[in-house]
């Protein structure tokens, strides 16, 4: 395992590292990644950033578990109000498209089928949604696909859809439409 910081600045170094290595790999996925860009763009150097998470694969690991963390932390959810939650969801997307663009390298280059994070990281989306539907307020069915619906209807607009890519540069009305069918959707088919 690595080395972890034990300073502040050990933990600021770790921090431009993996911010600098989010874009990167965001920008260009894990094989066309240059450790040369994100040590550069992190005012570090190769060795700081082999000793903290040892290798390229290790880095990219670390990113993709940081930037699962920094959305759940964001956006927790809601099972009361599942429409709530995705229009959120899709408000962070715009604002942070690299959050999806890592995902989707991540499932090009890593993960092509299956669950693309541990069940540990859906936990506590997936319990939300039990209780909601414990409490009669979301339908019935696999709370896990449930959740994997509301996630795939928040991403409609996403740096990942095959149809349209969003931007926080376009008008707000757009945006307001876009979050008032994706609200009036994710209501009607999560409704008990």
């Amino acid at each position: 395992m690595p080395a972890q910081p034990s300073t502040a600045r050990g933990s600021a170094t770790r921090r431009r590292i993996l911010d600098a290595a989010a874009q990167e790999f965001s920008d260009r996925g894990l094989a066309g990644a240059r450790i040369d860009r994100i040590t550069q763009h992190a005012s570090t150097n190769k060795a700081q950033l082999y000793g903290y998470f040892g290798s390229k694969d290790g880095l990219f690991d670390a990113v993709v578990a940081d930037s699962a963390e920094r959305i759940t932390a964001a956006v927790p959810v809601d099972g009361n109000d599942l429409a709530d939650w995705a229009v959120r969801l899709y408000d962070e997307y715009l604002e942070h498209p690299d959050l999806v663009k890592l995902a989707t390298w991540l499932r090009l280059e890593r993960q092509p089928a299956g669950d693309l994070f541990s069940e540990v990281q859906h936990r506590p989306k997936v319990t939300a949604i039990e209780r909601a539907q414990a409490a009669g307020q979301v339908r019935a069915g696999d709370p896990f696909d449930l959740m994997t619906m509301v996630i795939a209807m928040s991403l409609a607009w996403s740096p990942s859809s095959n149809v349209y890519a969003a931007t926080a540069s376009e008008p707000d009305e757009v945006h307001e439409r876009r979050r008032t069918l994706l609200r009036a959707c994710v209501t009607a088919a999560m409704a008990p």
